[in-house]
């Protein structure tokens, strides 16, 4: 499982964080060493100080007067005074390093045969032993002080400047990141085939140099693009003109119907092939998107192949897009002569909506591909097993069509129906 946010800003502020708090835990245990020796001596002389007044306070006393004084020490100070019974003394080890470095200090102030504990009798506090004569008695003393109190002064204020830090680090961070999001949305939008802003060239040596590759790249593509449409200008003139000339003069000097119909028929297919090959160059990105309904588009086409004698069925749901309304065209043309070339009829097309995508389906009655093949089709000048049909063609209308989902941001899905027959199902996001 990745824990790891997605973007690099975030990233590197969740670094900076770990290793500012990685900062402090290491400082205040360093601190906590440090002052432990200070702290231990000041307990264990405030201990000794109040066993030595206590021993001294009770030998100075009258012995009627010695259990008042008791009781006023227990009142005013908390302390109490209780005998030492040698049989039940059990004095556990001290439960932490620093409890354990205050008993020392202790003996060394008070004398080795000094018995220390810090929970006696099920009862927590300071445990002192002083002797008077020959009795043994326990000091009491409550554990204030024994036990640093949390500094949440000192907590709020790290907190504080911690958050500051890891705020200032984000501003920083994401300053120096902004340049790679631009870049990141500039590459997307040349992706789709979009003519992205130009790239700000100053910053650090890195990013600057980004700038200047990226913006190169889209200039060269720029011009790129530019010599291709002049030359399919050209070669659109240049071969279709010729084309129908000849077509001029075979109609008008070939006596024979025959041979006529098949001249006519093998300049069709020649002309045909032209516009597939001008139809793959051409840069379907500088049609300006508008308001489509899918349901109107998909009737109008229908009709217009039902004059061709290829009737088409039509059914589901309405949905409107946001889309190329000439390349939308051309793609699902596409789909449907090649239902009709490569498939068999009857040819039909359902439109539904799904997940906010609508999906336009061209449903065959053909034999389908072999599942290896129904990515490969798409690719440019890829055609299928010939199983399906044995009609020829250029292999670029699915790979026309992809390229045109994929403009629109959505994609092109070649399924084998479980009745027989092709799904060329186009997925496009809804307006």
């Amino acid at each position: 499982m990745n824990w790891l946010p997605d973007s690099l800003l975030a990233r590197t502020v969740w670094l900076i964080a770990g290793l500012l708090l990685i900062s402090q835990l290491a400082w205040l245990t360093l601190f906590g060493l440090y002052e432990r020796e200070p702290r231990a001596k000041q307990i264990a002389h405030r201990a000794a100080a109040i066993v030595n007044l206590t021993r001294a306070a009770l030998l100075a006393a009258r012995p009627d007067k010695r259990r008042d004084l008791l009781v006023e020490l227990s009142r005013k100070e908390g302390v109490q005074v209780i005998p030492v019974e040698y049989d039940e003394v059990d004095v556990p080890p001290p439960s932490s390093p620093l409890l354990a470095r205050v008993a020392d200090e202790i003996r060394r102030e008070l004398g080795e045969h000094t018995l220390v504990a810090f929970n006696e009798e099920d009862e927590e506090g300071l445990w002192v032993s002083f002797a008077i004569d020959t009795d043994e008695y326990w000091v009491v003393m409550p554990r204030t002080g024994q036990s640093p109190p949390l500094p949440w002064a000192w907590i709020g204020w790290g907190a504080g400047v911690m958050l500051l830090s890891v705020l200032g680090a984000w501003l920083m961070v994401r300053r120096i990141n902004r340049p790679l999001v631009d870049a990141s949305k500039a590459a997307a939008m040349l992706g789709q085939g979009k003519t992205p802003p130009t790239l700000d060239e100053h910053g650090p040596r890195e990013i600057a140099t980004l700038g200047v590759a990226f913006n190169r790249m889209k200039d060269d593509l720029s011009a790129m693009e530019h010599n291709r449409s002049l030359m399919l200008a050209g070669i659109s003139h240049d071969l279709r003109t010729p084309l129908s000339r000849l077509r001029l003069a075979v109609e008008m000097n070939v006596s024979n119907d025959r041979e006529r119909n098949a001249m006519i028929r093998d300049i069709e297919d020649m002309d045909g092939l032209t516009r597939q090959f001008l139809d793959f160059a051409r840069r379907e990105s500088e049609e300006a998107p508008q308001e489509i309904d899918i349901s109107d588009l998909v009737k109008s086409m229908a009709d217009r192949f039902a004059l061709l004698g290829k009737p088409i069925t039509t059914s589901g749901q309405t949905c409107r897009l946001h889309a190329r309304h000439k390349a939308l065209t051309r793609a699902l043309d596409n789909l449907i002569e090649n239902a009709f070339r490569y498939g068999a009829s009857p040819v039909a097309i359902d439109i539904r909506t799904e997940d906010r995508q609508c999906l336009i389906s061209v449903l065959d009655g053909g034999p389908g591909l072999a599942e290896a093949e129904l990515q490969r089709v798409k690719k440019p000048f890829f055609r299928g097993n010939s199983a399906r049909t044995n009609a020829q063609g250029t292999g670029l209308g699915l790979a026309i069509a992809d390229r045109i989902a994929r403009l629109h941001g959505g994609s092109l899905t070649l399924v084998n129906r479980p009745e027989g027959g092709l799904e060329a199902r186009l997925s496009l996001p809804l307006a």
